[in-house]
């Protein structure tokens, strides 16, 4: 097993969850560092829990070590890299977004880079257990979500499904804690910047928005279009996200925590609450947390997710679980 890109927070928590995985050895840790590094040094919490370098390694090296492969690295470099390794027989789970988006166009509208793997795009299987399990299965590159996304699409894709809400008129309000913006140095996610505030961003031009789109279009079968609004709060890790929606018929909110609960019946880390969901509940955990109100004739969705396991490193595992055949709670319950 091999992490690319081992020194940001996705690629500690990832570390952490499969050092207690009992079908898994973790093999090659790689940072663009021109000298190894102690794991240790990087990641101070892993003192005496992994002897492993972070290594400026090659890619034929990581594959001569390893079978399975998390990318971690930036979007572009992911994409390249997975380029390499797929024809060599690896499977890639890719936390970049460089695989989401089905449309190379729309990859380069919002993120403004030319997609530099359009071949393996087509194959690669959006990474979201609880409604493409049996594809991930067969899959040998998977694109991890985004961590908004998750929330979001949770939270609204069994009512679209249901068809019991528009698929017009939804909005997604989102607030983060900091370790979302990554671990490299940004002005805004510096303490005192972010301290004592809470600040939106991205309005519009977020690049989880087309995600968020795409997946709800699949699962209402029509074109869906939300407005999302992300926004930064003084808190190191967690997701609230709350969503708006407009019902297409009579509904109350026994009827959609039923709905809810006969979706998500069979799914080991969706709970659904009769009380509110709250970022403390899940912080540290694969669970995502939700529950819905009806209120003056609109419908809310609340959804809570710790953004580093269930919106990333977490969702990577169940996925590795799910690609080589073991229990799919392994190492995350």
């Amino acid at each position: 097993m091999a992490i690319l890109g081992a020194s940001g927070y996705s690629a500690l928590e990832l570390i952490k969850l499969l050092l207690r995985h009992p079908h898994v050895e973790i093999t090659a840790l790689t940072s663009r560092h021109s000298e190894p590094r102690p794991v240790g040094e990087v990641h101070p919490s892993l003192v005496g829990r992994l002897d492993l370098a972070l290594e400026n390694l090659s890619l034929e090296a990581v594959a001569e070590r390893s079978d399975y492969i998390f990318c971690c690295l930036p979007h572009g470099a992911s994409a390249a890299s997975a380029a390499k390794l797929l024809p060599l027989g690896k499977k890639v789970i890719d936390l970049s977004a460089d695989y989401r988006l089905s449309d190379p166009a729309e990859y380069a509208k919002w993120y403004g880079l030319e997609h530099v793997d359009p071949t393996n795009l087509k194959d690669a299987v959006y990474g979201l257990p609880e409604f493409y399990r049996e594809e991930i299965r067969a899959a040998s590159l998977i694109a991890n979500p985004g961590c908004y996304p998750t929330s979001a699409i949770l939270a609204l894709a069994p009512l679209l499904e249901a068809g019991v809400i528009e698929p017009e008129g939804i909005v997604v309000d989102s607030k983060s804690g900091v370790s979302g913006g990554g671990r490299e140095p940004k002005p805004q996610f510096h303490f005192p910047e972010c301290n004592e505030s809470i600040a939106a961003y991205g309005v519009g031009t977020h690049r989880h928005m087309p995600e968020i789109d795409q997946v709800l279009s699949d699962a209402a079968g029509k074109s869906v279009e939300v407005i999302f609004t992300p926004h930064l709060v003084p808190m190191d890790r967690g997701i609230l996200s709350t969503s708006y929606a407009i019902p297409t018929g009579a509904t109350s909110t026994e009827a959609l925590l039923s709905l809810y609960r006969d979706f998500y019946a069979d799914e080991p880390f969706i709970r659904v609450l009769s009380g509110l969901p709250a970022t403390k509940h899940v912080s540290g955990t694969n669970f995502c947390d939700l529950t819905a109100r009806v209120v003056r004739g609109r419908v809310v969705v609340l959804s809570a997710i710790d953004n580093l396991i269930k919106g990333a490193s977490g969702a990577a595992v169940q996925n590795f679980n799910l690609m080589s055949g073991v229990s799919e709670i392994t190492a995350l319950s």
